[in-house]
């Protein structure tokens, strides 16, 4: 069964804090949340206009809290660009922290990238074996924790099928799986729709992201990622490329999270594409039921 989510990036915008996202997804009946991890404290966190969860905070209040508001985490995105040189420190450290803090907080999923640029200094290759051993000693960890690390396009190398192939076989574990994303791989020139067909046995997350026309038209090719989508769900050049996305979600029986990445506008954009993407996933659920 295909369920829906968001990311509270879709709030960074309006200053929303976490709770506050739990409280739209409890009005919209909404029951699984996405956030950033932040390693400490900040001020912008602590005075509550950031949407996302410090890792001072204690996990189980929140899991609690959650509870209460019916929703659970579907990923936790700790995002650190492994393919720069601090992934191998930074990168590392960041992403072992945020695995025993998601265990506490129940949630079984962690999201990793790369940067959108190549790493000066290194070739593709010495680059590519240097993710190969961070990699290496997260899954080490994940597995004792039996947390899913999903690599997400939306980099340099993340967005090429051939560096993705490499990556998800950097180590042979089921722990080691892909978050989807139809906005960065078409954003990167890339079509989404070979893409997951490329890898849809791999594939435990799903970001569902729309592309507006002008942006499409200025930087498509350009860039590798983009947060979220500056348009509804739906109403962008990407829509047609989502739907067959579905088609092989249908074809696979995904038993997973679509997760929105959008623009809220306080509410109104997100609420605009939850009903768009509710109506993708209830088609594709009678579809699987058949």
């Amino acid at each position: 069964m295909i369920e829906i989510g968001f990311h509270t990036d879709a709030f960074n915008s309006s200053y929303w804090n976490f709770e506050q996202c739990l409280q739209w997804a409890q009005k919209n009946d909404v029951h699984w949340i996405e956030c950033g991890m932040i390693d400490g404290v900040s001020w912008i966190h602590g005075l509550g206009y950031q949407p996302h969860v410090a890792m001072w905070e204690d996990p189980l209040m929140w899991r609690e809290k959650m509870e209460k508001y019916g929703v659970r985490f579907s990923q936790i995105d700790a995002a650190f660009p492994m393919s720069l040189p601090q992934g191998a420190s930074l990168g590392v450290e960041y992403t072992l922290r945020t695995i025993r803090w998601a265990y506490l907080a129940g949630c079984d999923h962690i999201d990793t990238t790369d940067d959108r640029y190549a790493p000066k200094g290194l070739s593709d290759d010495q680059a590519m074996e240097m993710m190969k051993r961070a990699y290496g000693q997260i899954m080490e960890v994940a597995e004792r924790y039996k947390m899913i690390i999903d690599i997400e396009p939306h980099g340099y190398y993340t967005t090429k099928p051939e560096f993705m192939e490499k990556m998800l076989a950097f180590v042979d574990s089921p722990y080691l799986r892909l978050n989807m994303d139809t906005g960065n791989t078409f954003i990167a020139g890339q079509d989404p729709v070979a893409f997951l067909q490329k890898f849809k046995h791999k594939v435990s997350h799903v970001h569902v992201k729309d592309v507006s026309e002008s942006l499409a038209k200025a930087l498509r090719g350009e860039l590798t990622g983009i947060a979220v989508s500056q348009c509804a769900i739906g109403d962008g050049v990407n829509v047609e490329n989502i739907k067959k996305c579905f088609d092989i979600l249908v074809e696979i029986g995904y038993n997973g999270v679509v997760s929105l990445e959008c623009e809220g506008q306080g509410g109104p954009m997100i609420e605009k594409s939850l009903a768009f993407v509710r109506g993708l996933v209830d088609d594709a659920n009678r579809r699987m039921k058949k």
